[in-house]
């Protein structure tokens, strides 16, 4: 991996197992559910000036990735509802990198974000913790690649997402934004 691709995806890039067992979802739905705790904890002590700071060359600043990580995860619940309501129902992307640039995305004050991500986590992990085997094997399909998506593999995903951003504001405290 060079250097930028690092930087991008510090934590490298979510592999999904060829099986996923109990205690892999059950690390995942953990992390999942720490999320909101552990970025408060990161942010809590940094500056109005920090928070802009991107996380790599041309990279979302703190800011942005909060908010996107507030935007990605409301999509990851009603995608998770869809697939325990309907038949392996195609989702709707949108275009995160448009959203990053809204007005909402600039404002140094992320209480709404994190208010957010901790409602979202809280319901989510309450529906995770009485997922049926039958219910992780549902299924929704992503049209930008046509596959379909388990909701065990979602999990994941978003496991793993959340652990990705938290990598990228380490890494852009880590070099105060210079790059």
């Amino acid at each position: 991996m060079n250097d930028i691709n690092k930087l991008k995806y510090p934590t490298g890039t979510f592999e999904k197992p060829e099986q996923i067992t109990q205690e892999q979802l059950q690390d995942w739905i953990k992390d999942f559910e720490q999320f909101p705790k552990r970025l408060e904890d990161l942010l809590s002590s940094l500056s109005s000036e920090e928070l802009h700071w991107p996380y790599r060359p041309g990279g979302w600043s703190i800011l942005q990735v909060v908010h996107h990580c507030a935007d990605s995860h409301m999509n990851s619940m009603i995608r998770f509802k869809l697939a325990l309501t309907e038949v392996n129902p195609t989702i709707r992307p949108y275009y995160e990198d448009r959203w990053a640039l809204l007005a909402d995305y600039t404002e140094d004050n992320l209480d709404e974000a994190l208010f957010i991500l901790k409602g979202i986590h809280g319901k989510l992990t309450t529906l995770f913790k009485q997922f049926t085997e039958e219910d992780l094997k549902r299924t929704f399909v992503h049209p930008e690649n046509n596959q379909q998506v388990t909701l065990e593999e979602n999990i994941g995903i978003y496991a793993w997402h959340s652990n990705h951003h938290l990598a990228h504001i380490k890494q852009a405290i880590k070099h105060q934004g210079n790059f």
